[in-house]
């Protein structure tokens, strides 16, 4: 078994139009044992940027912790947030810094940019960038989560639609994954408010 899937997880993130949403399973498992069923996997940066990390969960919260820590420095110094690209760089910096004993996450990151211009992107343990306009997963059920994305994302979604498509999309995939699961959070973020839901899902 990779390391990777140790603890099993599963987090997705879909843009909108001037939105963007990302989920994550609940479930926190040492390979086919479950240990908790409301493990958070997507983190708070900022109001409008959110970072998800899958992998494995030790690795996940330590560098959420150096990443909180960086972040607060470029505020200190600059004086604002940082933007989503901006940030994106710093955890791809920070990642590839380590790349000869790395952090075994995968970190998708997800915010709000310029014009409310949504911002996706996901990256591997070493910092190997990659960008896209519509969706980005990662995690044990990542394989899954492609095919329910590409069979239900369509462009320019409000956000009301954009929840049922990316918790649908979850649901689906983590069922067929027996390493995620456990119902899941959605976070929906737009320029005036984040939402913020619990879904339910199989127990087992």
């Amino acid at each position: 078994m990779s390391i990777f899937e140790y603890n099993g997880s599963a987090v997705v993130a879909m843009v909108g139009k001037n939105c963007f949403a990302i989920a994550s399973d609940r479930r926190l498992g040492v390979q086919l044992q479950t240990i908790a069923t409301d493990f958070r996997r997507v983190f708070k940066v900022h109001d409008k940027l959110y970072i998800g990390l899958s992998g494995l969960a030790t690795d996940a919260q330590t560098l959420y912790q150096r990443l909180v820590f960086r972040h607060k420095l470029y505020q200190l110094m600059e004086e604002r947030d940082m933007k989503p690209e901006t940030f994106a760089s710093l955890v791809s910096a920070l990642l590839y810094e380590k790349r000869f004993g790395p952090y075994f996450c995968q970190p998708v990151i997800a915010g709000l940019g310029d014009n409310d211009e949504p911002f996706i992107c996901t990256m591997d343990c070493i910092g190997a960038k990659e960008l896209a306009k519509d969706f980005v997963v990662s995690g044990t059920a990542s394989e899954s989560l492609y095919g329910a994305c590409e069979s239900m994302y369509k462009p320019n979604m409000e956000p009301e639609e954009l929840f049922e498509t990316i918790s649908q999309a979850l649901q689906a995939s983590v069922d067929r994954d027996c390493l995620s699961g456990w119902g899941g959070y959605v976070l929906v973020v737009t320029h005036t408010e984040v939402q913020e839901r619990v879904l339910k899902g199989r127990m087992d």
